[in-house]
């Protein structure tokens, strides 16, 4: 419901514009520009405060106003700004110049707020999600660590112990059975390096043997 237009104890007009009002703050500006908002409605005929006259023009009456649906690439602009800059709905307006920072802030406010919030939440959950997963990992680590059989230092150290006798007791009984077999086994002429066992070719006499040629 729109207001219907007064005038408050200043006599400065409240309320709706109408059309009348529309045409002589556009025919002003496009004629003068707005160098001073403050005297602008006074020079202009307007019994309007400055900042409403402001207002009127940036968001409503400029001609390179944007209006209809956003795209998805100003959607995402959006939501970066105001995660920079918070609810500065003027300073997020500055990246968007075909946009008005009221429109701006009713787009926020009607369907990107919620949408953010959702993907918080959602995000917000899988967080919690991978940590207790990581705990839980932890904690059966821990557990099956605990419970598995350790091997002690000192059960080591008593098999290397044993390990040691058993090879010292094996090697003294094959040195005893090699000094034994040596000292009792008799001695076997060996004539492999005898002076008969050479032909007589080697000792400087050449034979017709295919072998020595």
């Amino acid at each position: 419901m729109v207001r219907a237009p007064y005038f408050d104890e200043n006599g400065t007009k409240k309320g709706a514009w109408s059309e009348e009002e529309d045409q002589m703050l556009i025919a002003h500006v496009q004629r003068h520009g707005h160098a001073n908002w403050r005297q602008l409605p006074k020079v202009a005929g307007l019994a309007r405060c400055g900042k409403s006259c402001r207002l009127r023009w940036l968001n409503y009456l400029r001609p390179n106003l944007k209006r209809g649906s956003y795209t998805q690439n100003e959607e995402q602009m959006i939501m970066e700004l105001h995660k920079k800059h918070g609810n500065r709905w003027s300073l997020i307006a500055e990246s968007l110049p075909e946009r008005s920072d009221n429109e701006i802030k009713n787009f926020w406010h009607s369907h990107l707020k919620k949408f953010t919030r959702s993907n918080e939440s959602k995000i917000t959950q899988e967080i919690e999600k991978t940590k207790s997963l990581e705990s839980s990992y932890s904690m059966s680590y821990t557990a099956t660590k605990a419970s598995s059989p350790s091997i002690s230092s000192s059960h080591v150290e008593s098999n290397m112990d044993l390990y040691r006798i058993e090879n010292d007791v094996a090697s003294w009984e094959t040195w005893n059975g090699f000094t034994n077999n040596f000292w009792t086994e008799p001695f076997v002429y060996d004539n492999t390096f005898s002076q008969d066992y050479f032909p007589i070719s080697y000792c400087g006499v050449e034979l017709e043997d295919p072998y020595f040629i």
